[in-house]
């Protein structure tokens, strides 16, 4: 199936649903949603971000000026993952714990605007992964638009820039929570070393990092194109991260792994 064939079958698949509300977290992914959501339904579709302590800084912003590109409503609500103890000890299924949290919220802003469905951003590529945080989206009968239409990443991409969405080669920035080995506890205190910690790292010009958080050791990811940059400029990281809360540093000379948080 070509690629407009696809966006075809995308539209067709939320034109089958009266109404939705999207699960928008500023990424490229829902942010495609969006934009044929609000093309095919117009006011009966929803944008609704989270804010939350295990969500970046700046994602929110993200996630503003994108629904602002393509007209659709935008609101934000609030979640609070860390009050539940499933998801703060930080277990193998985390994600499904937090995705449940999230998902409740919707669903209540769904009843609140009688609409009819849930969106997110899941595409196809998605479910080669593991990803418990897909039970919880079938538990809510959420509807992934994008892997329904069989969308992968890079083809979401493309649609992306040929919607004009600011954030078309933005890289993905999943939550903090993520930076912190399974098993772990998860706290806003580690949540909030670890987002100063990629903040700053950011400031310096790179575009993909992650500070993964393994207790007194901070270890940093950065592209493997970025590597060579991040050793010149290592004592300076060295130093902040260690004034944000951490006994010793290093630059991983392997480069950025998804999930490197649970890699030895």
């Amino acid at each position: 199936m070509s690629l407009d064939e696809k966006l075809q079958h995308l539209k067709s698949i939320i034109r089958g649903c009266e109404s939705a509300v999207i699960a928008f977290s500023g990424g490229v992914d829902s942010s495609l949603v969006c934009a044929v959501a609000h093309e095919v339904l117009g006011e009966r579709a929803i944008a609704v971000t989270a804010i939350s302590q295990t969500y970046p800084p700046g994602e929110v912003e993200w996630a503003k000026k994108a629904a602002e590109h393509t007209g659709i409503k935008h609101i934000t609500i609030v979640t609070n993952e860390l009050e539940d103890p499933n998801f703060a000890a930080n277990p193998p299924e985390r994600c499904y714990y937090c995705k449940g949290e999230l998902l409740r919220r919707l669903d209540g802003v769904r009843r609140e605007f009688g609409f009819e469905k849930i969106f997110d951003g899941t595409n196809f590529d998605d479910f080669s992964d593991y990803r418990p945080g897909i039970r919880a989206l079938r538990e809510f009968g959420v509807v992934s638009p994008l892997a329904e239409a069989g969308l992968m990443k890079e083809e979401v991409r493309e649609l992306a820039v040929n919607y004009g969405l600011p954030n078309a080669d933005k890289p993905a920035n999943p939550c903090l929570a993520s930076r912190v080995p399974f098993e772990q506890k998860i706290s806003p205190q580690k949540l909030e070393r670890i987002a100063r910690g990629e903040e700053f790292i950011r400031s310096l010009g790179f575009s993909v990092v992650r500070v993964r958080d393994h207790g007194k050791l901070a270890r940093v990811e950065v592209g493997k194109e970025e590597l060579p940059r991040a050793r010149e400029l290592e004592n300076e990281i060295v130093e902040a991260l260690k004034g944000f809360g951490y006994e010793s540093v290093e630059v991983d000379p392997r480069g950025y792994r998804a999930g490197g948080a649970n890699f030895p």
